[in-house]
């Protein structure tokens, strides 16, 4: 058995508030496959599960790879999520930040080394 992809979930209390806020960060979902749970898919593979958990919501984290991190961040203002300056470190540069439920949301680019 090989390992193809990876499909991240995340819980959050209020369904319809938090794919509003989805929305204006990865555009509009893929999919709703259930009343309770929506899709977004990326480009690259795999991709991101927002569903109804309230009894979970807030205890997770996930981690999107991009391209450029300050293009990245230019993205979020624009969407008007706040976030932090991107920590450069040697081998990634990466910005955190948190959904209205507190799920954290790494966004984060590999160092290309020369």
């Amino acid at each position: 058995m090989t390992i193809e992809n990876v499909f991240a979930g995340v819980a959050v209390r209020d369904l319809d508030a938090a794919v509003e806020w989805y929305e204006r960060i990865f555009g509009p979902p893929d999919a709703k496959p259930m009343a309770e749970v929506t899709e977004w898919y990326f480009p690259g593979g795999g991709g991101l599960q927002v569903y109804a958990g309230p009894e979970r919501a807030g205890q997770g984290s996930f981690t999107v790879s991009v391209t450029d991190i300050d293009e990245q961040v230019a993205a979020l203002e624009a969407a008007g999520v706040r976030s932090p300056e991107p920590v450069r470190g040697p081998q990634f540069e990466t910005v955190m930040i948190k959904d209205p439920d507190g799920n954290s949301i790494a966004f984060a680019r590999p160092v290309q080394e020369s």
